[in-house]
């Protein structure tokens, strides 16, 4: 089956964790804006140093740094039949040049699953997010905790941290941000028939088999 997913939503609502679910049924590539940016930070090329000081500013990265890595990472071979991006597009402008780059490879997006939470649930949600400094390996005090509840699982003598975009004063922004910038995608993929909506609040099972069924019938996840 080929399929190519854009997941939608504000900052929290579990785009993350249901897109890799969805990719490893549909045995596609999950295209994660969080590792690419991590890897090029990684890395310090040009691209990761800016992204870094706008992320540490707590903003979202701009659309000039985050379509050149996208339109990377959408070139490699694994991503021939078919992906599910988390994290982009965030603007319309994003939007139009990802239309554009995958016209230009005979391409197309399919669905866009937007997944739908109330603010103050998804508030509640980033407060309890937490990162290794060493690895970026990223967990959750409520849902993913590390096994003592402070440290890294991979490096136990490192104390996790609160991500920098995660503070409250940078989540205020990022939300202000996404009412700004993101919401107006919902109308642009709406108006292109290609929006479906998905009530991400209930159990993580049940939303899954709701992004199956709008999705077009994406088999579950085996053992």
């Amino acid at each position: 089956m080929t399929l190519r997913v854009v997941m939608l939503g504000a900052p929290g609502v579990g785009k993350g964790t249901q897109g890799r679910r969805l990719a490893a049924a549909g045995g596609w590539p999950l295209v994660s804006t969080g590792e690419i940016l991590r890897e090029a930070v990684a890395q310090a090329t040009p691209l990761g140093v800016e992204a870094r000081r706008q992320m540490d500013e707590g903003r979202l990265v701009d659309d000039r740094v985050m379509i050149a890595l996208m339109s990377e990472r959408l070139a490699r071979p694994d991503t021939g039949t078919g992906f599910v991006l988390d994290g982009f597009p965030r603007t319309v402008p994003q939007a139009e040049a990802l239309d554009a780059l995958l016209a230009e490879r005979g391409r197309g997006i399919d669905v866009v699953l937007y997944l739908q939470v109330s603010e103050d649930e998804l508030v509640r949600r980033l407060r309890g997010r937490r990162e290794c400094p060493v690895c970026m390996r990223a967990y959750n005090l409520e849902g993913l905790a590390p096994r003592d509840g402070r440290h890294c699982d991979d490096h136990p003598a490192v104390e996790l941290r609160v991500r920098a975009d995660d503070a409250e004063g940078a989540v205020r922004r990022r939300f202000a941000e996404y009412r700004a910038k993101t919401e107006p995608l919902v109308q642009y993929y709406e108006a292109r028939g290609r929006l479906r909506r998905v009530a991400g609040a209930g159990a993580a099972d049940e939303v899954f088999d709701a992004l199956r069924r709008e999705a077009g019938g994406v088999p579950p996840v085996t053992a």
